[in-house]
């Protein structure tokens, strides 16, 4: 198992369009994907469901641990946290 936490920068959160292109990335793994959210209310839902992660309210400055569970576990985490960070296309990164 690997995990690591990041934070939401999206100014609107994980709407709707990064949430389908968070889970069809996570999709593309053959380990199992699940979002923790960490900020308040604390809930974990399986990261290649589309309702799950948007069920989640994961908005700006919220919290989520992203972890993987399988042989390429590692790359899947790392990939979907610079997804991420780099806010899903949506915005400028200095």
């Amino acid at each position: 198992m690997y995990s690591k936490q990041v934070t939401i920068i999206n100014p609107t959160g994980l709407h709707a369009r990064p949430a389908a292109d968070f889970c069809k990335k996570a999709a593309e793994f053959k380990s199992d994907i699940q979002i923790k959210r960490v900020t308040p209310p604390e809930k974990t839902m399986s990261g290649k469901s589309i309702i799950g992660v948007m069920a989640m309210g994961l908005a700006k400055d919220t919290t989520i641990q992203i972890i993987g569970d399988g042989g390429d576990e590692k790359e899947a985490v790392d990939t979907l946290v610079e997804m991420v960070e780099g806010g899903f296309g949506e915005i400028e990164i200095e």
